[in-house]
């Protein structure tokens, strides 16, 4: 099978842009911000740009992409406001994402900053079940998460715990980052495959629908999310090539958040098909 292998693109140019430039690298997916990071308007859709990349994503047999929602997006912050706006702007999101049906739009769950694990939870499942509807063809993931601060989803029974009190749970699932679980303190250089068990026994590995390959400037259980290049930090080239091969996970979107430009991006992709078996 061969690997489903991106990055993070600029979406200023739009979805056929985004496509051409992943090829460029050697990419058959990619990664973009449905909006600015840090908030704001989403872009309008251009529909012919919309169909001309649905056309090329086909005839290059790209896999499933991925909407990543903007970092501000906090829906269990204790302010209201900030949760209405976490709510308003993935409800927005998602009817947009119907534009491209059958892809993949993640989010950080947030933080309760000192509201406590168990409210931040609710608010999360709260904001879910009031933007999640019938009939929608994406796929929403909670990403895990490195546990810094009041972060939610540095556990993954944390995560489980949200996806228990969703009603229309069969849209969710899970984007693994590399770096943020090792950060977390789960030893997938060491003991891979006793955390993809836990995983599997918590979450179940059917929710796993992608995975952000990224090493780590720290060591595991650090808890501190800095991400570093492939090969240049604690997890190591050799850990993430038996990730990236392992049986469980080697179909998945695989999409890359290492602090690059486009050629690091492009050597890393070419870096990670060499060591795909």
């Amino acid at each position: 099978m061969a690997l489903l292998i991106g990055c993070h693109l600029s979406s200023s140019r739009g979805y056929l842009h985004m496509a051409r430039e992943a090829m460029s690298l050697g990419a058959n997916t990619f990664q973009f911000f449905t909006r600015n990071p840090r908030g704001g308007n989403a872009k309008a859709l251009d529909p012919a740009d919309i169909a001309a990349f649905r056309a090329c994503a086909e005839e290059n047999a790209f896999g499933q992409i991925l909407a990543h929602a903007p970092y501000t997006l906090n829906g269990c912050s204790a302010d209201p406001a900030i949760r209405d706006f976490a709510r308003r702007t993935m409800a927005d999101d998602l009817l947009r994402m119907e534009a491209t049906p059958g892809n993949l739009y993640n989010f950080h769950p947030g933080s309760h900053v000192g509201q406590g694990v168990d409210t931040g939870i609710g608010f999360i499942a709260d904001m879910l079940n009031a933007v999640l509807f019938d009939g929608m063809h994406t796929t929403v993931l909670l990403e895990t998460m490195a546990g810094k601060g009041s972060e939610i989803g540095g556990r993954f029974e944390e995560l489980r715990a949200i996806i228990d009190r969703v009603e229309l749970h069969d849209r969710l699932g899970v984007c693994l980052d590399t770096c943020h679980v090792h950060d977390a303190g789960y030893d997938i250089v060491g003991d891979l495959e006793g955390v993809l068990a836990e995983f599997d026994r918590i979450i179940g590995l059917d929710r796993l629908k992608a995975l952000h390959i990224n090493d780590s400037l720290n060591p595991c259980g650090a808890r501190k999310d800095r991400h570093a290049k492939i090969g240049e930090g604690h997890i190591g080239l050799p850990a993430i090539a038996r990730i990236i091969s392992h049986p469980a996970l080697r179909h998945l979107p695989m999409l890359l958040e290492t602090p690059n430009d486009l050629d690091g991006y492009a050597a890393e992709i070419a870096l990670l098909k060499e060591h795909h078996a």
